[in-house]
């Protein structure tokens, strides 16, 4: 056992809440986004940090990763130790789990650290301490490389609804926001999915909140497109959102209920 992995882990103990197939959205997305990253590390490891009663996210997340980055691995971490013990019997080739933190208890820099529904029962103002400790412990930057990436967020139980800001090792990047279309009534029913950072600052004056006016108005002046469907309608949606905030993605991902965001856009005020 290193010394790190016998430290005393940092953190507290989760709900657990858990269910196959819940985090495919996230999941999707980081592999369309960052699987070059992946391929490229000499060593790709990815953490499912927290992944709850049962180890289903992070089977899925070997497979999911797989499809772009065949040599990855992921390893689950769990700080209550009876969760990790009822997960060992799914280690496999590429897929183990550990007893640990926020001190992310592996070997070298992670590529990849994923922690869906963490942060949820923290307060607002232990995030930044986390968010640090976290970017802290990716793969660096370097030539060819934008370093590791952090991505948390928050989604529902069946992950119809999921909000995620993605970090590197310099600090957070974007949010992004997806969605099952046929479930949404209007984009601000993803409020309820903002991360930690996040949800506390959707009142008025604070950016998140004008965002999703924005994307409230936008929505509803793309409904003649409802016609045409859902996906449509999003689409429409997001490229008359795109005039006045910074998008940062495309269609292709537009077309799959997501969009994302700078993070400075979005960023808590003071």
């Amino acid at each position: 056992m290193t010394a790190r992995a016998a430290s005393r882990p940092v953190g507290t103990v989760t709900r657990g809440t858990t269910n196959p197939n819940r985090l495919r959205r996230m999941d999707r997305w980081i592999a369309a986004t960052h699987g070059a990253e992946l391929r490229g590390s000499a060593d790709p490891v990815a953490v499912d940090l927290g992944y709850g009663a049962a180890p289903w996210t992070a089977v899925e997340l070997l497979a999911r990763l797989r499809t772009v980055a065949p040599r990855t691995r992921v390893v689950g971490v769990e700080i209550d130790p009876a969760r990790v013990a009822a997960a060992r019997p799914y280690e496999r080739e590429g897929l183990s789990f550990r007893h640990g933190g926020f001190e992310v208890p592996v070997e070298g820099g992670p590529t990849l650290i994923r922690a869906a529904n963490v942060l949820r029962q923290y307060d607002e103002e232990q995030v930044a301490a986390v968010w640090q400790r976290l970017c802290a412990r990716l793969a660096p930057a370097g030539p060819g490389s934008s370093g590791g990436l952090l991505v948390e967020g928050t989604c529902d139980e069946i992950g119809r609804r999921h909000v995620w800001v993605a970090l590197g090792p310099e600090g957070p990047r974007t949010v992004t926001f997806a969605t099952r279309l046929g479930s949404l009534d209007r984009p601000s029913d993803l409020a309820e999915r903002l991360p930690k950072a996040l949800i506390h600052r959707n009142v008025p004056g604070e950016p998140v909140h004008t965002f999703l006016r924005d994307f409230d108005h936008a929505w509803a002046a793309a409904a003649p497109y409802a016609s045409y469907g859902a996906r449509q309608r999003w689409i429409r949606t997001v490229r008359d959102l795109a005039a006045d905030w910074p998008v940062t993605d495309a269609i292709s991902r537009w077309r799959q209920g997501e969009v994302t965001v700078s993070w400075q856009a979005l960023a808590p005020g003071v």
